[in-house]
C-alpha cells in the first residue's frame, strides 16, 4: 500500500522523534514468487494461509506461508487466489546492510 502525503509526513515525523532520518536509504531486492495453494485452518478462529514458493531460492528455503489478507492502495482488503504470480520485496534500512 502506497502511504498518502500526509501519512508520509506523520511517520517521517515519527521517524525523526525516534531517533531516525527521513531520508533513510534502504537497499532492496524483489523476488518473483507464486502461490502454490491457499492453507485453511484446523480452526476456524485462524487465519487463512497463502503458500508462496518463492523461485531461486535454494530448495529447503523455497516455500512461506503468510496470512491471506493484504490492503489495496484504496484500502480494500483482499486475497491471493492459487497460481497467482506475485513479487517479494525484500528492504533493509542502512544500518542492518554492509557494503560486499
Amino acid at each position: 500500500m502506497r502511504a498518502t502525503g500526509l501519512e508520509t509526513l506523520v511517520l517521517g515525523i515519527l521517524d525523526w522523534r525516534l531517533g531516525g532520518s527521513t531520508d533513510m536509504k534502504k537497499a532492496s531486492k524483489k523476488l518473483p514468487a507464486t502461490v502454490r495453494k491457499i492453507v485453511t485452518p484446523p480452526v476456524p478462529t485462524e487465519p487463512e494461509k497463502a503458500e508462496i514458493v518463492i523461485k531461486n531460492a535454494d530448495e529447503l528455503y523455497r516455500e512461506i506461508r503468510i496470512e491471506n489478507k493484504l490492503t489495496t492502495e484504496s484500502g480494500t482488503e483482499v486475497r491471493l487466489k492459487p497460481g497467482a504470480e506475485v513479487d517479494l520485496h525484500v528492504e533493509a534500512d542502512e544500518k542492518s546492510i554492509e557494503k560486499k
